[in-house]
């Protein structure tokens, strides 16, 4: 079974990051959301109250299988403060880790110097910000080890291309088809 770490901070777009929990534990994969603070209480952008299933100091994280990063402005600028978690995602990306993220979240990477070289997308007003990026405007693009996505509205696209990674296009188009989503 695949392992998938999902990092929440406070401002995250909710659906961007519940639809990848949500679509991923359909398809039977492991699905871990793990708050960037030190306790579990995160509020998202639209002042949604939930609590993450982990803190990131409670993690070692060499199960994983792929790491996610949600957006949102202030989640994204959450995100971005956490050096743990920049250094997590740098050395797992470096040595092949699939990573992904959505709307603002690819800044990350792209100021990690993840994304130099790269084809990647992110939300329209922080494309400018994908700095040595090649940059998309598709919905979902996928580079290497890197999948990057444009915002809520793509946030059904980007859950099923990670299945789809992790475990086949046959379990995507089935979860696709569950949940009455035409792709």
């Amino acid at each position: 079974m695949s392992k998938v770490y999902v990092f929440l901070a406070d401002g995250f777009e909710e659906i961007e990051g519940l639809t990848v929990v949500d679509l991923m534990r359909r398809a039977g994969i492991e699905v871990t959301t793990v708050s960037i603070k030190e306790d579990t209480a995160i509020e998202g952008s639209h002042h949604i109250l939930l609590r993450a299933d982990t803190t990131f100091g409670n993690c070692d994280f060499s199960d994983a299988d792929m790491l996610v990063l949600p957006g949102g402005g202030l989640g994204t600028k959450n995100l971005e403060k956490c050096e743990p978690l920049g250094k997590l995602v740098t050395s797992y990306c470096e040595k092949g880790g699939k990573i992904a993220a959505i709307c603002a979240a690819p800044r990350v990477f792209a100021g990690l110097g993840l994304l130099n070289g790269k084809k990647a997308t992110c939300y329209p007003s922080v494309m400018e910000e994908l700095t040595g990026a090649v940059k998309s405007e598709d919905a979902v693009v996928v580079d290497g080890n890197i999948t990057t996505s444009r915002g809520l509205g793509t946030a059904i696209d980007f859950s099923l291309e990670l299945i789809t990674q992790l475990i086949s296009k046959e379990k995507a188009d089935e979860i696709a088809e569950s949940v009455v989503y035409k792709r």
